[in-house]
């Protein structure tokens, strides 16, 4: 193999890069192939104002994926739950590493957890399922809007801004953060939260980038991150919706739960599948699990109170 560099493609914030970094080190430990990485701003990093107003999860992924068939990179990482699960031409996901814990956390003042925060607390959160699921547990508290990378947001608490914010315990743990968290949060997060997705051109899927980028993959990750997302694909619903997939690998099976949250939290329907290892390894074969996921969502009334554009029947 090729020992010339490979250019890595990420976000310039503290988070992308940190997560790109450990992406490099371990291509290149796996490999012998340097890797560098080379800055992209996305439109997501200049625009302010709510991430589901500014057309969702994409917003963060369109201008790396540009710069990479333009050819300024050679692949790409993402946070997995940050892309589209529609497929983009041109592009294909080349490895899915082991994933990070997958759950949500609650960073508070003076230790409070989400049971003994005041009534009317103000907790900060910028994602729709967050909300929903927030309010479901406390209704009383007053849940805001926030954007911002993970220290502004621990500033804000800090700051006496808010109360309490609550972010992926995987990006606070990468970039060293942990010491903030005062609540590991048990409910499902979103598809895929936690993973990393590696990007590369289709046409060097299976050329010398392609062979050095599945060196990092994780086979259990990708199984369960892509179940998760081909849940999220079949319910054909993104980052507005507070919709919440978990896959967890116990055994030989997977146990998958999916929530559809009403947006007052007021509401929700959830299902529940055990499936096979070995029954999950393709994209039909996820399809097919998933297709019956969302047939009890819809069963239960999730369309009722949950806008799912595509179920309607």
């Amino acid at each position: 193999m090729t020992r010339t560099a490979l250019r890595l493609g990420t976000r310039a914030s503290l988070l992308a890069t940190t997560q790109s970094q450990l992406v490099a080190d371990a291509i290149t430990a796996a490999t012998g192939v340097p890797v560098e990485l080379v800055r992209i701003t996305s439109e997501g990093d200049v625009l302010t104002g709510s991430l589901a107003q500014m057309g969702g999860t994409g917003v963060f992924a369109t201008a790396l994926r540009d710069a990479l068939l333009r050819g300024e990179c050679d692949l790409l990482v993402h946070s997995m739950k940050d892309l589209p699960t529609a497929p983009f031409a041109g592009i294909v996901v080349g490895a899915v590493p082991v994933r990070a814990p997958q759950r949500d956390v609650l960073c508070a003042r003076d230790g409070l957890t989400l049971a003994t925060l005041p009534p009317g607390a103000r907790v900060g959160t910028g994602s729709p399922r967050r909300v929903a699921q927030l309010r479901a547990r406390r209704p009383d508290l007053d849940v805001r809007d926030i954007r911002g990378n993970v220290d502004s947001r621990l500033r804000k608490v800090t700051d006496g801004e808010l109360d309490a914010v609550v972010l992926a315990e995987a990006g606070l743990r990468r970039i060293g953060r942990d010491a903030a968290i005062t609540e590991i949060l048990d409910w499902p997060t979103s598809a895929a939260q936690g993973a990393l997705a590696v990007e590369v051109r289709a046409e060097d899927a299976e050329g010398e980038i392609g062979r050095a980028v599945r060196a990092v993959n994780d086979a259990d990750t990708q199984l369960c991150a892509e179940l998760e997302r081909a849940v999220l694909r079949s319910l054909e619903a993104g980052c507005a919706a507070p919709v919440a997939i978990d896959a967890v690998r116990v055994g030989d099976e997977v146990t998958l739960v999916a929530d559809v949250h009403a947006p007052d939290g007021a509401r929700s329907v959830r299902a529940e599948r055990r499936v096979a290892m070995a029954d999950a390894g393709s994209d039909d074969a996820r399809a097919a699990v998933a297709a019956d996921v969302v047939a009890e969502l819809l069963a239960g009334g999730a369309a009722d109170f949950a806008d799912l554009p595509g179920t309607a029947r």
